[in-house]
């Protein structure tokens, strides 16, 4: 086992680019407490393991309230096991469209499969629409941008030659971000995770892609799917950012490789403080698969 900090996805891209499960709980159920910051409002700590079982087990060390972390809280024990090995038969899946835009095709046949596996096991999965996906990438990349630009004010100053020539460049842009953007953004924040969480009035949990792009080689920077190019980095986190926006809990599970033998996961989105759910079905799909 091992734990991440994830930001905007970095938990859950290594998981699934490593073909193991990582789960980025709620933001503040585990402290942040001695993490090094990146953005104050996104940041998560999570644990990753060799199974959903070894995940779950993790996070009932990790959960818990500390007064050292402002944003840590304060909610009653439980454990994130307890629903293990319970059917899922009769459960909902949504399939968010949003998701599944500009993805490799052994991605999507790989989630197809999923799919299938969860169809046979009783659920039902049916497609949904998250209508302010676009305004909330853009919040969420002014509020990491801003948040990040604070953090790294010091470095900056200080110790920008010392920097990674590419790392250094993303916080010299990190500066652009405006004050009164960073607070309307802050102002809509709970408008527009609000309107994400409507979903779950109707699903149990969003199944998507944890990544739309195979793991790419070490210093490549960009990536054609299909006959759209994106850049490795922002494709690396499409899927994954938009939960550190709204603080929704999010597990990679492993699904499987591509033809050239490389890793592919999916995500499970949940509402907020139901770590437990995603565990039983990312628990179910695990168990009716394992060779």
């Amino acid at each position: 086992a091992a734990l991440g900090t994830d930001t905007g996805g970095s938990v859950r891209i290594p998981a699934a680019a490593c073909g193991i499960v990582g789960m980025k709980p709620t933001f503040g159920l585990v402290s942040k407490y001695g993490a090094f910051d990146l953005g104050y409002t996104l940041d998560h700590v999570g644990p990753m393991t060799q199974s959903v079982r070894d995940n779950a087990g993790l996070l009932n060390l990790l959960a818990g309230y500390d007064h050292n972390d402002p944003y840590s809280l304060s909610w009653p024990e439980e454990d994130y096991a307890r629903l293990l090995g319970t059917a899922i038969r009769g459960k909902v899946i949504g399939v968010p469209r949003w998701y599944y835009q500009h993805v490799e095709g052994e991605i999507v046949q790989a989630l197809q499969q999923v799919m299938e596996v969860y169809r046979a096991l009783g659920a039902e999965v049916r497609e949904v629409e998250l209508s302010m996906m676009d305004e909330l990438v853009e919040a969420q990349r002014i509020t990491v941008q801003a948040e990040a630009s604070a953090v790294h004010e010091k470095t900056l100053r200080d110790y920008a030659a010392d920097l990674d020539q590419e790392v250094c460049e993303r916080l010299l842009d990190s500066k652009e971000v405006r004050g009164y953007q960073y607070v309307q953004v802050q102002q809509r924040r709970g408008r527009l995770t609000a309107s994400y969480n409507e979903v779950f009035a109707g699903v149990d949990v969003l199944l998507t892609p944890t990544l739309p792009i195979l793991p790419t080689d070490i210093g490549q920077r960009t990536v054609m799917i299909g006959d759209y190019q994106d850049g490795v980095r922002p494709a690396l986190l499409r899927l994954t950012a938009p939960t550190n926006f709204t603080g929704n809990p999010s597990l990679s599970v492993p699904c499987g490789f591509s033809k050239d033998g490389l890793p592919i996961g999916f995500q499970l989105i949940g509402k907020h403080g139901e770590e437990a759910k995603l565990y039983q079905f990312g628990y179910a799909y695990e168990q009716e698969t394992r060779s």
